[in-house]
Formats: C-alpha cells, sequence, structure tokens
C-alpha cells in the first residue's frame, strides 16, 4: 500500500462509515484502499502520494457532481480517470466536511453501485439510474437484432400459412 497522505484518524471514521454498509469490503488497490459491493467500487481514498493531497472518490448521480463542485471547488474537485462517469472528489487536507454529509455522500455512492436488495436495505429507495446516450449505429443495429429475421421462402406450407394469417392480422389493425 502507498504511504498514507490522510491521517489515520480520519481513513478510520471513513473505514467506519463504509463498512458499515451491507456486504461492504475494503481492497488495496493501485496502492489506495478502496471499498467495494460485489467488488464495485463505490468510494476510494486516494492522494497517497509524494506531494499528493488526501482526498476520497465517490460515485454521484447526475447532476451532482456540477452541483458540489460549483458550490464550493475549494472542497470538491472532478477526479482524474472516472471524473467524466459523475464520480466527485473530496478533499480530506482543507476544511473539514461534517461527517455526517460525509456519510450521506458515501451512502448515495453505495445506492449506484450496489444490487437493489442491498440498496434497499440502508431504508432510502435506490435512485433510478440514468438514462444512457446511444450512438445512432448502436440503435439502428438493436432494432435489427432484435427484428424477426425474414426467410425468403418457407419450408412448409403451415408456416406460409400462419405467416399469411400474422399479415393479414396486423393489415386488419
Amino acid at each position: 500500500m502507498n504511504e498514507l497522505t490522510v491521517s489515520p484518524e480520519r481513513l478510520a471514521r471513513l473505514r467506519v462509515v463504509c463498512l458499515a454498509l451491507p456486504e461492504a469490503t475494503e481492497k488495496v488497490a493501485w496502492g489506495d484502499p478502496t471499498w467495494r459491493v460485489k467488488d464495485k467500487i463505490f468510494a476510494m481514498q486516494k492522494g497517497n502520494f509524494a506531494g499528493g493531497r488526501p482526498s476520497l472518490w465517490l460515485k454521484a448521480e447526475r447532476g451532482a457532481q456540477e452541483a458540489l463542485v460549483g458550490a464550493n471547488p475549494n472542497l470538491f474537485f472532478v477526479p482524474p480517470y472516472v471524473g467524466h462517469k459523475g464520480w466527485v472528489g473530496i478533499y480530506l487536507d482543507g476544511a473539514r466536511l461534517e461527517l455526517g454529509v460525509i456519510t450521506d455522500l458515501v451512502q448515495d455512492s453505495y445506492r449506484l453501485v450496489a444490487p437493489q436488495r442491498l440498496a434497499g436495505a440502508l431504508g432510502a429507495p435506490a435512485p433510478a439510474p440514468a438514462p444512457r446516450k446511444k450512438l445512432a449505429k448502436t440503435t439502428a443495429r438493436a432494432a435489427r437484432a432484435k427484428a424477426p429475421a425474414r426467410k425468403k421462402s418457407a419450408s412448409k406450407p403451415a408456416k406460409a400459412g400462419k405467416k399469411r394469417v400474422a399479415r393479414a392480422r396486423r393489415a386488419a389493425r
């Protein structure tokens, strides 16, 4: 593990908050502690290198990253590598954020990552997943894949009859 830049007391409080969640585990990845549920990361303590600023990275709901960073850029930031996916960073070496606020943000991140049955165990409903943008080509491919394959000729008369009946029903609508 990398040499920690966060105080041991703060790291201990983060562990208590993260490991209190259902089926949460801690695993060292990239030399830093990460907290996971079903092997999916919901929190990472980062900045553990010479000259690094200790921070906590969390998955955030759509729009939360912009709101938090815009409200207080000295405390919140867009982390590298995962920031483009909506994650938000919290500096742990500057102004102190109340533990209750950190707990709420960690729980929100957990709900976004955890399976619904575990997220529901926190008492609040899991947020609806944000719709993802689809590329036009991907959408067209999916539509073609869902469409029934056409056969050039029916091998049995019964199949041809069923097709005619289905076409007639569609035309009657």
